[in-house]
């Protein structure tokens, strides 16, 4: 069965909503009972439980379940507060509010759906309230929350790392310069959209207030911290990292701040939980569907064909920045990752490009890509609690998404920004 064929396949199943793990995983195995014969299947099962007993990925669930304690143990909202005192008096403050949110979210939780569902309920209605368009609400707040993927800890970075055998640390450590710079080039569109709308400036700066809410936000801005702190030094790996912000966000949550009882407990678990099944879905499902790959030798003649084109490194960069932005499209960020990663790294080694840059090139592709419809899963929640019409707020998207292909470019091309880091703490 050919890649081509196998794609058009999965992309049909997955037009009839099908879920992206189950289409996959049914290529699969189709794939593997036409080529091999159907004695094959009852090696099937050994092979989805291959792919889900990765050690990395234990980091998965327990990042996704530590993002969810955040939320509903006062942490978040604390945070809210204490971006707001610095950046609420600029015009269009709560816009800024939103994306320097996202950025310290992103530091603990790294799931732009958690991000995004977690700001967007309490964002969107007050800016909507303080007179912003429904649409602009939920751009910002969309696009803000992307940025989850690029700074660390990010889910999709440790997928990368998986499917690649890099380094979580490096991928982590290389997503700080572009987090940021997307982050500060998020906050000058707004406030440029702002000023020519008249949007509305906040409270005035006041430093009683900063003082205050940095006093209350106080332990939980420990919380990156002493995640990020203990992962970089390397006194914990990244999976290690992902209990320890558990713990710490249970005793901040629990012990400091007292909000997270049982009841919230078990609604954070269980929405952990969900969350944890669809990403393990995909990673089993697609292991099954990369295995079958390996042994057809597809990323290898994938790599050759390409190879025959060109053998210019950023010509094939340019190259495959299309190919990830036109997947990211069609695909869940975590479903490319795994499908699509195996089959070009082949490519990747054989024309000298960096692994560790070459995994941030691919996530903030697929950051884009959770922004441009027809997927878009993360925009789509953020129309979800917005209530509004997703083409309405992709057109006021499209400064956001802008900055986003910015980014990547620059990335892509300048490589110093992202690996200066990487190379003068690891290399």
């Amino acid at each position: 069965m050919s890649l081509l064929v196998m794609l058009a396949a999965m992309l049909a199943m997955i037009a009839i909503d099908v879920p992206i793990g189950v289409a996959l995983g049914l290529v699969a195995v189709a794939a593997m009972t036409l080529t091999w014969g159907p004695h094959v299947i009852p090696n099937i099962s050994l092979t989805l439980m291959d792919s889900a007993t990765n050690f990395t990925l234990i980091a998965i669930p327990l990042f996704i379940l530590a993002g969810a304690i955040m939320n509903t143990g006062g942490i978040s909202r604390r945070l809210l507060a204490f971006v707001s005192s610095l950046v609420g008096f600029v015009r269009g403050g709560l816009a800024m509010v939103t994306i320097g949110s996202s950025m310290l979210l992103a530091e603990i939780s790294g799931s732009a759906v958690a991000g995004v569902a977690a700001l967007g309920s309490i964002l969107i209605p007050a800016m909507r309230k303080r007179g912003y368009p429904a649409p602009f609400a939920a751009a910002v707040t969309s696009s803000a929350s992307t940025l989850a993927v690029v700074i660390p800890p990010s889910l999709p970075m440790i997928l990368y790392a998986v499917m690649s055998g890099s380094s979580v640390v490096e991928l982590f450590v290389a997503g700080i310069v572009p987090g940021v710079v997307g982050g500060l080039l998020m906050m000058a569109t707004a406030y440029w959209i702002a000023r020519r709308r008249g949007y509305p400036v906040e409270d005035a700066f006041d430093w009683k207030r900063v003082a205050a809410s940095f006093k209350d936000a106080a332990w939980a801005l420990l919380l990156p911290l002493i995640v990020l702190g203990g992962i970089f030094s390397g006194w914990v790996t990244a999976t290690e990292g992902a209990g320890l912000a558990v713990l710490a966000a249970l005793l901040i949550g629990g012990l400091v701040y007292r909000e997270l009882d049982w009841p919230r407990l078990r609604k954070a678990m269980i929405s952990g939980g969900i969350q944890t099944a669809v990403v393990m879905l995909l990673v089993t499902t697609s292991g099954l569907l990369g295995d079958y790959l390996t042994q057809v030798q597809a990323p290898q003649r994938f790599a050759a064909t390409l190879m025959d084109v060109t053998s210019d490194r950023w010509a094939i960069l340019g190259l495959l920045n299309i190919f990830f932005l036109l997947i990211g499209m069609f695909l869940h960020s975590a479903a490319a990752i795994i499908l699509v990663v195996p089959i070009v790294m082949p490519l990747v080694n054989a024309a000298g490009i960096d692994p560790v840059h070459f995994g941030l090139i691919v996530t903030l592709n697929l950051a884009v890509g959770q922004q441009t419809p027809p997927v878009a899963s993360v925009l789509v929640t953020a129309c979800s609690v917005a209530k509004t019409d997703i083409w309405d707020v992709t057109r006021e998207n499209v400064w956001f998404i802008a900055v986003l292909l910015f980014v990547l470019l620059l990335m892509t091309y300048v490589p110093a920004l992202p690996m200066s880091l990487v190379s003068f703490f690891y290399r």
